[in-house]
């Protein structure tokens, strides 16, 4: 990943054990997914992630007003899957992702860094280890990589800058 430029597209192969919190949401193969803000949000952080076919994969749900930028994802079929949050009064901007009852599932921390940089740790259900995933993007925010820590790349973002739906209608679409 270059300062000013996006890194070619790896090659991305199933990683073994997986890596996640829902075993339901595991790939057996690369997968393409497509974020859609939703275009008139009150809250301005309703979107949907779908696949490359249409299929809902989840739905975010912002809570206007929330002094802690609350989001909820859910499954397509409304099920909650887990909350997330603005932790307050930390050095780093950090996010927070949590169960229905609050418990802690996992800890997103923003680095310090001319592009984009943020750290990930959660504790992987399937191992009971804790795994650290890095998000490394390029300058202007259109490419990331996301790799484990002293791994491989897992996932590539890759997202269309300035495109009229964005100036005119404040939608993006990440692939």
């Amino acid at each position: 990943m270059g300062f000013f430029t996006s890194s070619a597209p790896a090659q991305l192969h199933p990683i073994n054990p997986p890596l996640g919190l829902h075993p339901n949401y595991f790939a057996k193969q690369p997968t393409t997914l497509v974020l859609k803000e939703k275009v008139f949000s009150f809250s301005g952080d309703d979107f949907s992630v779908k696949d490359t076919n249409g299929f809902t994969v989840v739905k975010c749900h912002g809570q206007a007003l929330s002094f802690r930028d609350r989001k909820v994802i859910n499954d397509p079929n409304g099920q909650f899957l887990l909350g997330l949050r603005n932790k307050l009064l930390s050095i780093h901007k950090t996010f927070i992702g949590e169960t229905q009852d609050e418990k802690e599932l996992f800890r997103i921390r923003k680095r310090i860094s001319f592009g984009s940089k943020m750290e990930a740790t959660f504790l992987n259900p399937q191992t009971s280890q804790e795994v650290t995933l890095l998000l490394k993007g390029d300058f202007w925010g259109g490419s990331a990589d996301i790799s484990i820590e002293n791994g491989p790349i897992v996932a590539q973002i890759t997202r269309e800058l300035f495109n009229a739906r964005q100036i005119f209608g404040d939608q993006q679409t990440v692939g």
